[in-house]
């Protein structure tokens, strides 16, 4: 079974910049996903990518801003975050899934996360006005 691993959150200023990284082993999944979750709000999707990177998923509030990646080579998959607003403030989740999972969310959304089996502990991301 994948494990994932997050790490490059951190507190910035309302326009700046983070890169967040997710470790995957043994290898990343056929399809990979982030998620945030604010306090008192419910989790939600903002990126997922899958058909070993060719394909991308960006929810509108992701859109324009962010950008998911993956480098096979070190099982990696990274979500670029330019523009950063303090409404990005949450703890943000890498997870792995089944093909499945993308192609659902393709479709139908992201849901809640329910389609992915594995996550992160998560990296918690801040952004002050």
């Amino acid at each position: 079974q994948v494990r994932v691993v997050e790490s490059g959150g951190g507190s910035v200023q309302a326009g700046g910049s983070l890169r967040l990284s997710c470790v995957a082993s043994p290898v990343i999944d056929s399809c990979m996903g982030w998620f945030r979750q604010a306090p008192g709000k419910q989790r939600e999707g903002v990126a997922a990518i899958y058909a070993g990177g060719a394909r991308t998923l960006h929810e509108e509030s992701a859109k324009g801003r962010f950008t998911i990646s993956q480098d096979n080579g070190k099982n990696t998959v990274y979500l670029q975050m330019h523009n950063l607003k303090p409404e990005d403030t949450a703890m943000y989740y890498c997870t792995a899934g089944t093909l499945q999972a993308c192609v659902s969310w393709a479709s139908s959304g992201p849901d809640s996360g329910t389609r992915f089996g594995t996550w992160g502990q998560g990296t918690q991301v801040t952004v002050s006005s």
